[in-house]
């Protein structure tokens, strides 16, 4: 499993010109499922996510996480985070979970932060989605936790 994830002032998802998940500060928070992932790593993730400490404190230090900090999440399924490009021009996606699979623990990783007392907005799995941001620092962290 796979997350970008980026401190955003704002962030939001759009789907046939429908805007269906907004969120002011916060995380911006793109999720690949691979093959073989499970809902551990789905915690495991969830919870990094959480904690993280990449929020400003009042000194304008990376000091707070989501959990300190009255920020959201935005959470957006994007398969081609799994992409293999080692070989040719067109990328491989076959280190990709089967959407069936995907969507499952997509559905749960953004749950797993909502039971952490998180405000989570969502993107439409399988969409085509639009997403609009605002990076704040900039800040994107990549995190990959595999099974």
């Amino acid at each position: 499993m796979r997350v970008v994830i980026q401190r955003v002032t704002s962030a939001s998802v759009t789907v046939d010109q429908q805007t269906i998940g907004q969120i002011s500060h916060g995380l911006l928070v793109l999720v690949g499922i691979a093959n073989g992932d499970t809902t551990a790593e789905a915690d495991w993730l969830a919870n990094k996510t959480a904690e993280l400490r990449i929020l400003e404190d009042s000194n304008g230090k990376m000091n707070h996480s989501l959990l300190e900090t009255d920020g959201s999440a935005l959470v957006v399924s994007q398969f081609t985070l799994l992409a293999d490009c080692q070989k040719g021009r067109r990328p491989a996606f076959t280190n990709a979970a089967a959407p069936e699979l995907a969507e499952q623990l997509y559905e749960y990783y953004a749950d797993a932060i909502r039971l952490k007392g998180i405000r989570v907005e969502q993107g439409s799995f399988g969409a085509d989605m639009k997403v609009d941001l605002t990076n704040d620092g900039p800040v994107t962290i990549v995190i990959d936790r595999e099974p």
